[in-house]
């Protein structure tokens, strides 16, 4: 497909000329840009829509400071789920467990911290190890006895819930030391004169800009060496206007309020480093391969079940992290914790563009997919809406997602 879109259009005026027709010519790059990745921008768009929406009912509420704060909060845990859960599926497989393991390891920590008084950077380490190892075992049936993971992952669902009312002895633990409450609810610590804004915030939002620009135009460059299809620069600068004034928006915003959660900034180092790794990296590149296509995957040399076990590692340290989050945010470990969870991250996913059969979705649509439910939760929540009408809106939500990818298949005709 050639990338001079331009020519195709209804001849838009040469500069200096007729403004309304160059307007028509950039709205055409635009529509054309969406129509051509669909996939990619739908549920961005989606998202900014249902966060208007919302503005515009709560009378801005949802768009407060201190709402916003609360809304990377409240949602941080199931973001660190969906990131795991997003590879997964990519992998062409489910993870039933992470609820019931998110549960599990707040209750493990809370026996090491309030029972036998380890300290928190020590149960840190071990409750990772711990994820580490459940997700191991689990990988292990699944990579190499060749158990489906929906039947692994279920019996660990199971397991790991029984287990926790095991630990906690069906009673609620804590409280837990500060610096561990920190890292589920704290924000960075304030330096620097006043400027009525919190400045370590400013400045992490100006070096995220700097390096999302440097990224998009070495991914463009990249791009163009290798003869592969780009956007018209009209539309990959109008990408990158939003997508810094997004960010510098909601930097402005944090900053105005507490500054930026302690677990924003885990959350932005998880999604670099993941995002890094699945487009750039062989271990990324063959999770890929065998949810797209097996057979070919093996036939290539990849060593689909050394990855399979790999992804379930993974996501039972990512887990574990995720039960540390809310076990600090909560200041307690209770036996009910996690209940949901892993529906919340497995429709994340599918709204953030995975497929079905694998082989399809970013570490970028998880999270996206994780705030469109967020803001779902949260701006219901706003209005009063009761639980039984939350839970048929998401899932409408999710079965508009999966329906269009099903759509979007038929059309490509793949």
């Amino acid at each position: 497909m050639s990338t001079d879109v331009t020519a195709k259009s209804p001849a838009p005026a040469p500069p200096g000329k007729s403004g309304s027709a160059a307007g028509g010519g950039l709205l055409w790059l635009v529509l054309d840009g969406l129509r051509r990745n669909m996939r990619q921008y739908g549920m961005l768009i989606a998202l900014g829509l249902i966060v208007i929406l919302f503005a515009v009912w709560t009378g801005g509420d949802l768009l407060l400071p201190r709402n916003v704060s609360n809304l990377v909060l409240q949602n941080s845990y199931i973001l660190i789920l969906a990131i795991g859960m997003m590879l997964v599926i990519i992998a062409g497989h489910i993870d039933l467990s992470v609820g019931s393991l998110t549960a599990f390891v707040g209750a493990f920590a809370a026996v090491l911290m309030v029972n036998h008084q380890v300290s928190w950077p020590v149960a840190l380490v071990l409750c990772l190890l711990m994820g580490a190892v459940a997700g191991s075992v689990q990988g292990l049936l699944i990579a190499y006895a060749g158990i489906p993971s929906f039947i692994v992952t279920l019996a660990g669902m199971l397991l790991f819930r029984g287990l926790t009312e095991i630990l906690l002895q069906g009673q609620t633990l804590g409280p837990f030391p500060n610096g561990l409450q920190k890292f589920g609810n704290g924000f960075l610590p304030e330096v620097g004169p006043n400027t009525n804004y919190h400045n370590i915030t400013l400045l992490l939002g100006l070096a995220m800009i700097a390096v999302v620009v440097w990224q998009e135009f070495r991914d463009r460059r990249r791009q163009q060496e290798f003869s592969l299809d780009v956007a018209p620069t009209k539309l990959f600068l109008l990408k990158l206007v939003v997508i810094v004034a997004a960010i510098l928006w909601l930097t402005m915003l944090l900053a105005s309020y507490n500054g930026a959660p302690i677990i924003l900034i885990v959350l932005a180092v998880l999604v670099a480093g993941y995002g890094y790794v699945m487009r750039n990296s062989v271990f990324g590149r063959h999770i890929y391969a065998i949810g797209g296509n097996l057979p070919a995957a093996k036939l290539s040399g990849v060593k689909d079940k050394r990855v399979t076990f790999q992804v379930f590692l993974n996501m039972g340290v990512l887990a574990a992290l995720a039960g540390l989050v809310i076990t600090a945010r909560l200041n307690a470990a209770s036996p009910k914790a996690g209940d949901g969870y892993e529906l919340e991250a497995i429709a994340s996913s599918f709204i953030g563009g995975a497929s079905m059969s694998g082989g399809v979705g970013t570490v970028f649509g998880a999270i996206i997919g994780g705030l469109v439910l967020g803001v779902l939760n949260n701006g219901m929540n706003l209005l009063s809406v009761g639980t039984d009408w939350q839970k048929v809106i998401k899932g409408l939500a999710l079965l508009a997602a999966v329906g269009f990818d099903v759509w979007n298949k038929r059309k490509s005709g793949s």
